[in-house]
């Protein structure tokens, strides 16, 4: 399969790639072979050649949001690294491969209006498509015209309403297959001083909360619908914690007990009761347990079951 794949050009392969190093986490085993497409074409060789060998394979983007098992994978973990960025007038085309913070930069830098409050969310463009990233009562659907994908046989290109964009989902959540290629976006002009103001901000808030350096995955679960709660938790809730619509998952964590929660190398947060983070020498295994046990207490006490916002492979 290897020498199958370093045929491909436009492929960069490594073998036994340790997974920990690419998620932020800091957590995970080895895959077998990782490869890493620069193009279209690299990408429709790639998959032929893996499914011609039956081989298991997986994707991810920038691994800011998945644990990963400690056993590793034992395939292919294909990443499309393609970092391309182009902007005419209040219309971007980004590669799925290109930062998001990138993205945000350029069109700060450019004038364009719509993607400020997402400094600070680290990971590729092709992640934030995938799981309808956002933050300050945004999200990225909003600005998204089309997205450019590969469904295992072709190049399609779909508009907004088809890729069914809804709190932290999409489309490309469902069809595992489909891999994002790109993304049109269209935003609107305003001082590039205005936004960098803005930007810089919530950035300040964000590191204070989300630092850098934690190996983390920012928040664990999904915000919960107000609305979809059921009328005996609803009548709990004080108005000061619902925002747009949404009650924090942290508020039901904070009242379960979550707060410093250690598991092993993993624990919740002090300051915020849905952020687990690997403090030193955490297992994806530790990083589960916790989960599940956070979900149970939530469950016990409120009758409401948790969503993980992560991924896992």
């Amino acid at each position: 399969m290897r020498s199958r794949l370093g045929a491909v050009p436009g492929l960069e392969i490594i073998g036994s790639a340790p997974l920990r190093d690419y998620s932020r986490f800091g957590i995970g085993g080895p895959a077998r072979l990782l490869a890493d497409v620069s193009s279209e074409p690299a990408l429709a060789r790639a998959m032929q050649a893996i499914r011609e060998n039956g081989e298991p394979w997986a994707v991810m983007g920038g691994g800011t949001n998945l644990i990963v098992s400690d056993d590793g994978f034992a395939g292919v973990v294909l990443r499309y690294a393609n970092r391309a960025l182009e902007i005419e007038g209040t219309s971007v085309r980004a590669a799925a491969g290109a930062g998001l913070q990138q993205l945000v930069d350029s069109t700060v830098a450019a004038g364009l209006r719509g993607l400020e409050t997402m400094t600070g969310i680290p990971g590729w463009v092709g992640g934030a498509i995938y799981g309808n990233a956002g933050a300050y009562g945004h999200s990225i659907q909003e600005r998204v015209e089309s997205v450019r994908f590969f469904d295992g046989v072709s190049v399609c290109e779909i508009a907004n309403a088809a890729c069914e964009f809804r709190y932290r989902d999409s489309v490309f959540k469902r069809c595992k297959d489909w891999i994002i290629l790109s993304a049109v976006l269209r935003l609107d002009r305003a001082e590039p001083a205005e936004l960098r103001a803005t930007a810089e901000g919530i950035l300040k808030i964000r590191n204070e909360k989300y630092p850098p350096t934690m190996r983390c995955a920012g928040s664990i679960f999904k915000n919960l619908i107000m609305t979809d709660l059921p009328k005996a938790v609803q009548a709990q809730i004080p108005d000061r914690v619902i925002r747009e619509g949404k009650v924090p998952s942290a508020y039901f964590l904070e009242l379960a007990g979550a707060k410093g929660m250690v598991n092993g190398g993993v624990r919740v947060a002090t300051y915020h009761a849905n952020l687990i983070y690997n403090h030193g020498g955490g297992t994806a295994l530790e990083v589960r347990q916790l989960i599940g046990e956070l979900k149970q207490r939530v469950r016990d006490q409120f009758g409401i079951e948790l969503e993980e916002e992560v991924q896992y492979v």
